[in-house]
């Protein structure tokens, strides 16, 4: 096999790509995707293992001489938004689209394997190529690939996103926190329903659920740190089925983002002490469902610091390599950093000329294909640099 520069692989990227934005599949049911990236990983002559967790997969390519292991991951998983950008190779999967960039993640993770496979005769150490599935659902498909023991024995784990709101040409990360947690609540709040025109005999759910709303409010401004970033966000209040009836039950779900696991422990704490004490001063009962879902993603500093060092001259002139600040979107990536050195890295992919303008999730959302160019070469500047170090 001949060797394959990067630049060779980027009309493969975009094929790739395309078929899997017109085949999208949800979490959970990557099965299509999945035997497509084997397939490709076959035809690399690189070795396939099969998750038993999921449609998640890993290639294997070993070096002649032993050395270090790195882990590259990609995300396989689309979501349940019907398309609507009008694009040739837009979703044949009606209410499934590839509205986050998963696609063009698997994309370049299958370029890094073809370029890694076409030098394994000069390859010390070991790669993993990771494709998990079901990013976008919690508990997420890292769990349950960390648990079969894709970072065992691994030195170092890199990830990439596609991000819109960072143009094309731009790639950025940070040492430390990245992304948020993402924690979600549930709260039921049960009264006394009736007649509308006696609440003196009834115990209103939904007044002591709008107090409840306001009170949540503080949380973030009286009791957690000015200096720790945070958020908690009611998302629905939903109660009564009459305009002259007191309703006696109303559900409040919302949302928790932090970027440390004491904030993220704290914010939950005060949200327990709040529904049970405000419900019950309107005479309520308060019944809390917390669904702890994806840790804060934190990056390891050496490998930031890897990532500017080597990213620039991977990239060329042509593209900036940029410190980022913290968002407040999550990611299960945030399980491998926790268990191995890692880094996450966003990889600028809008473009006004190409309508790459529409936020991730978005029924209209698409990438500007040359980022797919700088991904890769990212992926392999930093397997490069942890492999020969």
């Amino acid at each position: 096999m001949e060797r394959l520069a990067l630049e060779q692989l980027l009309p493969d990227m975009v094929k790739w790509r395309r078929h899997l934005h017109r085949h999208p599949e949800l979490s959970y049911q990557e099965r299509e995707t999945s035997a497509f990236v084997a397939a490709r990983l076959i035809e690399f002559r690189i070795e396939v293992v099969r998750s038993k967790a999921g449609y998640g997969l890993t290639g294997i390519l070993r070096g002649k001489t032993p050395g270090k292991t790195v882990v590259l991951r990609a995300d396989m998983d689309a979501l349940a938004i019907t398309e609507e950008n009008g694009r040739e190779y837009a979703s044949q999967n009606h209410g499934v689209m590839h509205a986050c960039g998963h696609d063009g993640h698997t994309s370049m993770l299958l370029a890094a394997a073809a370029y890694y496979s076409s030098r394994r005769e000069e390859l010390q150490g070991e790669l993993r190529f990771l494709f998990q599935p079901a990013e976008e659902i919690c508990p997420g498909g890292a769990l349950g690939m960390i648990a079969e023991g894709v970072l065992e024995g691994a030195d170092a784990v890199y990830g990439l996103h596609l991000w819109t709101p960072l143009p094309v040409g731009q790639v950025a990360s940070a040492p430390g926190p990245l992304m948020a947690s993402a924690d979600e609540f549930f709260i039921d709040i049960t009264g006394k329903g009736g007649h509308a025109g006696t609440p003196h005999r009834t115990v209103d759910s939904i007044v002591a659920a709008a107090a409840l709303v306001t009170q949540l409010q503080s949380i973030v401004s009286r009791s957690v740190d000015p200096l720790r970033p945070a958020v908690v966000s009611v998302g629905t209040i939903q109660g009564g089925t009459a305009q002259n009836s007191v309703a006696g039950r109303c559900r409040i779900t919302g949302t928790v983002r932090a970027f440390d696991e004491e904030t993220r422990y704290l914010i939950r704490q005060r949200i327990e002490e709040m529904a049970a004490s405000v419900a019950s001063s309107y005479g309520a009962e308060a019944k809390l469902d917390y669904l702890m879902g994806y840790p804060p993603l934190v990056n390891d500093e050496a490998e930031f610091n890897r990532f500017f060092r080597v990213a620039p001259a991977a990239l060329g002139d042509g593209v900036r390599v940029e410190r980022m600040e913290k968002i407040m979107p999550a990611e299960d990536f945030s399980y491998y950093v926790k268990e191995i050195p890692g880094c996450f890295i966003f990889v600028g992919a809008g473009n006004p000329d190409k309508e790459a303008v529409y936020p991730h999730h978005h029924s209209k959302f698409d990438f500007d294909e040359d980022a797919l160019l700088h991904g890769a070469k990212v992926l392999v500047a930093m397997a490069d640099s942890c492999l020969n170090e």
